[in-house]
């Protein structure tokens, strides 16, 4: 982006009258710092959705929105193709803010003052793309909670598979299969990430297979080549597949039967 071309923005908040505040804060940067205001939106979904369609340098964006918090959408458009810079806004939210200090992403405290805006921009103006790993780290220190979507790139845009929909997440190779009762995705993330931020909804099968616990419709038996009881697979709600568990796990996924 041209240093004297306009900042293109877009505004991300639940509240329309804090959005309409943030417009004319904007305004009044204008002369010294040229900007734009490309769309806003309010809540995570609609914004990521808008920000697929068309070019953005920064959002702004509120912290605390209903459905999806700041944080775990910026999460999610960090898997944009051409991700914008982000700077949060905030309520005196200490575990947040603490969490922003220590992993260096820049924040603002409402009401928005004139200056701070202005050097919040020019700083993401500097720093290009927001990063995924910082925001992760900031998630993990201000107790935000595990997401409640998991965000995949699709044709160039997000599609985001609401977490209490997959039935498990399989590891192969480089990706990650989350199967829900409809389809797969293809995620790039860990399987071991994953299971340590979902410990409390998934369980592990086996080294390379997640189920989510509340799947758990019951157990067959399995059979080798000869006809002998080789040990035990999980039948599932929503798909047919059945998954074999190995016996480091058992004991752990047949606690399931009885929790």
């Amino acid at each position: 982006m041209s240093a004297s071309a306009p900042l293109r923005i877009f505004l991300v908040d639940d509240e329309q009258p804090a959005r309409e505040r943030m417009k004319e804060v904007l305004g009044d940067l204008a002369a010294e710092l040229p900007n734009l205001v490309v769309g806003e939106a309010a809540n995570g979904q609609e914004g990521l959705l808008l920000m697929a369609t068309m070019p953005v340098d920064v959002a702004l964006v509120d912290i605390n929105m209903p459905q999806m918090n700041g944080i775990e959408f910026a999460r999610h458009l960090a898997n944009l193709e051409r991700a914008p810079a982000v700077v949060f806004v905030t309520a005196h939210d200490q575990y947040a803010i603490e969490a922003f200090e220590v992993n260096a992403i820049d924040y603002l405290l409402k009401p928005v003052r004139a200056a701070r805006l202005s050097a919040a921009l020019a700083k993401a103006r500097a720093g290009g793309a927001v990063k995924r790993e910082p925001l992760e780290r900031a998630a993990a220190a201000s107790g935000q909670g595990p997401r409640r979507f998991l965000s995949v790139s699709e044709r160039g845009r997000i599609h985001l598979v609401p977490v209490a929909e997959i039935v498990f997440l399989k590891a192969e190779l480089k990706y990650v299969t989350v199967r829900t009762a409809d389809r797969e995705f293809l995620l790039e993330e860990s399987l071991a990430s994953l299971e340590e931020e979902f410990t409390g909804l998934f369980v592990r099968l086996h080294r390379s297979c997640l189920v989510a616990r509340a799947r758990v419709r019951g157990f067959e038996r399995t059979v080798d080549g000869d006809g002998e009881g080789a040990g035990w697979a999980v039948v599932l709600d929503g798909v047919a597949d059945k998954l074999p568990v190995s016996r480091r796990q058992w004991a752990a996924v047949k606690a399931l039967a009885s929790g």
